[in-house]
């Protein structure tokens, strides 16, 4: 895979795996993240380009890519995987909370995607991979702040598609369910479920890129119960909820568990 490809988000966790996925096909890959000292022992451990890069700053952004393109030439794909995920009763989120979610989730998925056209679309090619999650088409109690986020990632991504399918840039989502990065800390597993890896969502990245698609659900197979599940009635999704523990999951967490990933999301 001869291919330039940036990632943000990447110093640990689901981009992180992307990266390391890509670069063994070959990929020429450069990584960004708002935490430096991370970014950089994450680009050491691969050996690759790591950058500082704030995705809510259109600056920093263009920076970010600006560089990426000095470093490893014009830019074939960007993968715009950073995210963050508060938790609990919708009562309890800060207004600032709100703000830093929509702005991380929703504006620097925006952003990424309107700097990278903006190089794209004058070469006639082209390919963005927004990382979304199953969040932003099924929604549970606790998770009202991110399931808003990544709906509006799914809307954004397809509406974009559409916009620019036929000037030679391909736009597609990546919806993972439960994966284990810091992101669930202190939550459980949906009962009889298995988290994935964020080898996982890595493989899925490198397949969309080699076969580009509008959307990808990881695992596969969860992609076919959604569109079952949005057919049934209301009261009979919510009691597949109740069986499965996800009325809960995200209203009774362990909140010592999760303390260092709500400090860590919390700092500017």
């Amino acid at each position: 895979m001869s291919k330039v490809i940036a990632i943000t988000g990447a110093a640990r966790g689901i981009g992180l795996a992307t990266a390391r996925a890509l670069k063994a096909k070959g990929a020429t890959v450069v990584i960004g993240d708002i935490d430096e000292a991370a970014v950089k022992d994450a680009a050491e451990s691969l050996g690759v380009a790591g950058l500082v890069v704030d995705v809510t700053s259109r600056e920093s952004f263009t920076a970010f890519l600006d560089a990426a393109e000095r470093s490893a030439g014009p830019l074939d794909v960007l993968v715009n995987n950073a995210g963050i995920m508060p938790i609990g009763p919708v009562t309890d989120e800060s207004d600032a909370d709100a703000r830093r979610c929509v702005d991380i989730n929703v504006h620097g998925v925006m952003l990424g995607t309107k700097l990278a056209l903006g190089r794209m679309l004058p070469r006639g090619k082209g390919h963005i991979i927004n990382i979304a999650s199953l969040a932003g088409v099924t929604f549970t109690p606790g998770l009202a702040l991110y399931n808003a986020s990544k709906a509006a990632v799914v809307a954004f991504t397809e509406a974009t598609r559409l916009e620019v399918q036929d000037r030679g840039v391909h736009v597609g989502a990546v919806l993972p369910t439960f994966t284990n990065t810091e992101l669930v800390a202190g939550t459980r597993s949906p009962k009889g479920q298995r988290n994935c890896e964020p080898e996982d969502i890595a493989a899925a990245v490198v397949e969309l890129i080699g076969r580009p698609r509008p959307q990808v659900v990881v695992p596969k197979k969860l992609g076919r119960q959604v569109k079952l599940g949005a057919l049934l009635p209301d009261r009979v999704r919510q009691a597949v909820a109740r069986r499965y523990g996800l009325d809960k999951i995200f209203l009774e967490y362990d909140h010592e568990a999760r303390k260092g990933y709500d400090a860590r999301i919390r700092t500017p």
